[in-house]
């Protein structure tokens, strides 16, 4: 199969199309031939060698994919083949054909093409466990979504306008504060040129908001604190930022915060499949019906990856970015 699999860490240019052998389907995996694969950060740090595979996973990147299922391993039934699905990965999504615990895959409803198929598994997964789960949000909450016009931050307006949220982002442009807007969202601050700490003040009436999803860290982390209400909930997915802050442990306690984080890819398949069950009872009967989609900002053939990476690095991008195998 054609994959792209770089031999060292690089730039862009280290992502050339390559022959590797078709992957085996092993104890609860399904093989896809991959229609649809999604670009996401993650595929863009591992490039660079700073976010290596877990043990286990290909070295191939990816971790999204949309296609059909052409074969099965052990416990898995064999009329699963056939099937058109969109599953999240661990890697190897940059390819032909890319192995899937069937846990983790969800069926491709009519209302998907297979590019919105492969563009939904990582940033629906990530902002459901993250922004619904561990930050608890829930109808009638105000939530700040720092990146909102990027993948996670598209999704997260969408969910949002779904379950009831208000959703305030940051964006680094007035051009991309309204693309936020015109895609749901209540209320878009430029970082650039505002202060979010204040604006999020002044939006809320100085009460401040119930969570944040931060993919910033660094030095966001106090600015979070002071932008969440009482009992609020900081939830830090990326560190684009840096690893460090220096946070006012009194004010935590005097508004009883929560701060949190976590990442997805390394946790366990058994994990990943009751998130993939929930998601297919409380959401996914929204995608079927056409209600929730994600925003494509541009598709590449799978030969054309560095491309598409390099179109990443540039920032101009809203919503999330494919590749056509």
């Amino acid at each position: 199969m054609i994959a792209i699999d770089p031999a060292a860490p690089g730039g862009p240019e280290v992502l050339q199309p390559v022959s590797r052998p078709v992957p085996q389907a092993g104890v609860g995996e399904v093989l896809i031939r991959v229609a649809a694969a999604g670009v996401n950060r993650p595929d863009v740090l591992q490039r660079r060698g700073m976010y290596p595979p877990p043990p286990g996973a290909p070295s191939v990147p990816g971790l999204e994919v949309a296609g059909e299922i052409v074969a099965v391993g052990e416990g898995i039934a064999a009329d699963a083949i056939g099937r058109k699905v969109c599953a999240l990965v661990a890697g190897g999504g940059y390819a032909e054909y890319c192995l899937a615990p069937f846990g983790q895959c969800l069926p491709v409803p009519a209302a998907l093409t297979m590019a919105e198929a492969a563009a939904m598994p990582e940033t629906l997964f990530t902002v459901w466990t993250n922004l619904f789960e561990r930050a608890y949000a829930a109808e009638g909450d105000t939530v700040l979504v720092h990146g909102g016009t990027s993948g996670i931050g598209t999704m997260a307006i969408a969910l949002g306008k779904l379950f009831g949220l208000t959703v305030i982002v940051t964006c680094g442009s007035d051009d991309k504060c309204a693309r936020a807007r015109d895609l749901g969202a209540d209320h878009a601050i430029n970082y650039v040129t505002q202060d979010f700490v204040a604006e999020v003040q002044a939006i809320t009436g100085g009460k401040g908001v119930q969570a944040v999803l931060d993919m910033v860290g660094g030095d966001y982390l106090p600015r979070n604190i002071q932008c969440l209400a009482e009992d609020g909930r900081n939830v830090t997915i990326a560190v684009q930022r840096g690893i460090s802050a220096e946070i006012n442990i009194a004010l935590i306690m005097m508004k009883r915060l929560t701060l949190t984080g976590s990442t997805l890819r390394a946790r366990p398949i058994a994990f990943k499949t009751l998130v993939a069950d929930e998601i297919q009872r409380v959401v996914w009967p929204h995608v079927e019906a056409g209600r929730l989609k994600p925003v494509i900002d541009r598709s590449f053939p799978l030969a054309e990856a560095a491309a598409a990476h390099a179109h990443m690095e540039s920032g101009d991008h809203v919503g999330k970015i494919v590749l056509i195998a």
